[in-house]
C-alpha cells in the first residue's frame, strides 16, 4: 500500500508566528537599546520628540480650558500616535539591517500598511471612546451635581474622602488601559515588519502579554513612570522619553516574536 505524497505548502503561505520567552531583565535592555537608537539618529529623535511634546502641550491646554473635549482630543492622538511610533520603529529596523536612518522614509513608512494600520487604530479609538464613556459613568454615579470642572476633577481624585470613587475610577481605567496596552504592545511593529493583518497582529500581541504577564506588567509600569516623569516642566521630557520608548518598543517586539526565517534558495 503506497502512501500519498504530501502536498507542499502554498507558495504564498506565510511562516508561522513563533513567540519567544521573556525575562524580567529584558525591559531594561529594551530601554538601553532604545536610548542607543535615539542617540544614533538624533535628528529623527528630535523630530518625533517634538511631535510628542506638542501633543502633550495641546492635551494639557485643552484639559485646563475645556476639559469636556479632553477625551475627544485624546482619541485624535490615538489616530496620530501609532503613525508616529511606526516611524521610530522603522528607524530602529533600518539600523538593525545596517542601513542609515532616514527621516523622510520613516515619515512615510506606514503608507504601504494603511489597511492594517487603519483597522488597528479603529480598534484603539473604539476602546478609547468606551474608556471615556465609562469614566463619565463613574463620575455620574459618585457625583450627582454634574461633571466637575478641571479643578473639581483634580480635587475629587486627591481628596481622601473620595477613596471609593478613586478606587472604582482606577479599576475601570486600569481595565481599559490594559486592553489598549495588550492589543498594541507588539502589533504595530509587527504590521511594519511582516505586513500582517490587524487581527493577526492584535491576537499575537495578546498572546505575548498572556505568555509573559509579569514581564509586560513591568514594561507597562516603566512606560507609565517614564511618561509621568517626563510630563513635569510642561512635558519637555517627552523630547527624549518619547523617542526612547518608541525605539525600545521595537526591541520589545523583536525579543517577543521570533524573526522571519531567511527565504529558501
Amino acid at each position: 500500500m503506497t502512501s500519498s505524497p504530501v502536498s507542499p505548502p502554498p507558495a504564498d503561505a506565510k511562516p508561522p508566528i513563533v513567540l519567544q520567552p521573556l525575562r524580567l531583565s529584558d525591559p531594561f535592555r529594551w530601554l538601553h537599546r532604545g536610548l542607543r537608537d535615539a542617540l544614533a539618529a538624533p535628528g529623527t529623535a528630535a523630530f518625533y520628540g517634538a511631535c510628542f511634546w506638542a501633543m502633550a502641550l495641546v492635551l494639557g491646554w485643552v484639559f485646563r480650558t475645556r476639559p469636556e473635549y479632553t477625551m475627544s482630543l485624546a482619541s485624535g492622538c490615538l489616530l496620530v500616535g501609532p503613525f508616529l511610533a511606526m516611524g521610530l520603529y522603522d528607524t530602529s529596523r533600518r539600523r538593525e539591517a545596517g542601513l542609515a536612518p532616514d527621516l523622510g522614509h520613516s515619515i512615510t513608512c506606514w503608507d504601504s500598511h494603511m489597511g492594517s494600520m487603519g483597522m488597528l487604530v479603529l480598534v484603539l479609538v473604539v476602546l478609547e471612546l468606551l474608556w471615556g464613556r465609562a469614566s463619565l459613568v463613574v463620575f455620574a454615579v459618585f457625583f450627582n451635581t454634574g461633571m466637575p470642572s478641571t479643578t473639581g476633577v483634580v480635587n475629587a481624585i486627591f481628596n481622601p474622602e473620595n477613596w471609593s470613587f478613586v478606587a472604582v475610577y482606577l479599576v475601570v481605567g486600569g481595565i481599559f488601559a490594559a486592553l489598549v496596552f495588550s492589543t498594541s504592545v507588539v502589533s504595530i511593529p509587527m504590521i511594519l515588519d511582516r505586513d500582517t493583518d490587524a487581527l493577526t497582529a492584535g491576537i499575537t500581541s495578546l498572546r505575548v502579554v498572556l505568555d509573559n504577564t509579569a514581564v509586560l506588567l513591568l514594561w507597562g509600569a516603566l512606560i507609565t513612570l517614564a511618561v509621568g516623569a517626563s510630563l513635569w516642566f510642561w512635558g519637555v521630557g517627552l523630547l527624549l522619553v518619547g523617542p526612547v520608548l518608541g525605539h525600545a518598543s521595537w526591541h520589545a517586539y523583536r525579543a517577543a516574536v521570533a524573526p522571519l526565517p531567511p527565504p529558501a534558495i
